[in-house]
């Protein structure tokens, strides 16, 4: 992986030493994620993660692109990332913004549902974000681990159609903040927790 230089020193300087601070209950859900996903790599089929929140606008963004980011890192090729929520909404402008300020460049297309174009690194490919349903069509629709990242998205999709696994991985929303002196602070504080939960994740599953 050839990240940006912004987003090498992120990982390097704040979401590696992060990863020790991760609680024993939530490295217990990631290591069930992980065993999925090293089982997939093994078989030689892709492994899908769906991230699912209600929105769809900032945790499960979030958490698809550095879901992505990670397993580029760790070389894991056959790792594909996909975000939807209960209902569609757009990318909040503040989780682009905290994910900027990391080191993810973005390119906006406009609209009310923008469909940003995001890459991780100069030769990256560009991943399309934009807020869906998690059953859209550009969603995988069977053999995929439904990630759930908020508590409401996961207590009102008991289950999710298609999926293999389902995992409850809530994050508290740093939408509390929004339009505070706090702003800033929290969404990239929430960036950190979750960043530093998918390379713990993505090191699990290298071994």
């Amino acid at each position: 992986m050839r990240a940006s230089e912004q987003l090498e020193s992120t990982i390097h300087e704040r979401v590696i030493p992060s990863v020790e601070e991760i609680p024993a209950e939530r490295r217990v859900e990631l290591t069930r994620l992980a065993l999925f996903v090293r089982e997939r790599l093994a078989a030689g089929e892709p492994a899908a993660l769906t991230f699912i929140c209600t929105h769809n606008s900032r945790r499960s963004h979030m958490a698809q692109l550095w879901a992505a980011t990670a397993a580029a890192y760790y070389g894991l090729d056959g790792v594909r990332t996909y975000s939807g929520g209960t209902e569609a909404t757009a990318f909040n402008p503040r989780a682009v913004e905290s994910l900027g300020r990391a080191g993810f460049v973005f390119e906006n297309p406009g609209g009310d549902n923008p469909h940003y174009r995001v890459r991780f690194g100069p030769t990256a490919e560009p991943m399309e974000c934009f807020s869906k349903t998690f059953g859209d069509e550009f969603n995988p629709q069977e053999g995929f681990a439904a990630v759930m990242t908020c508590s409401q998205a996961d207590r009102s999709c008991p289950f999710v159609p298609g999926a293999d696994l389902r995992i409850g991985l809530p994050y508290v929303d740093p939408k509390e903040a929004d339009d505070t002196p706090e702003e800033s602070a929290t969404y990239d504080a929430r960036s950190l927790q979750i960043a530093s939960e998918m390379f713990f994740l993505m090191s699990r599953v290298r071994g």
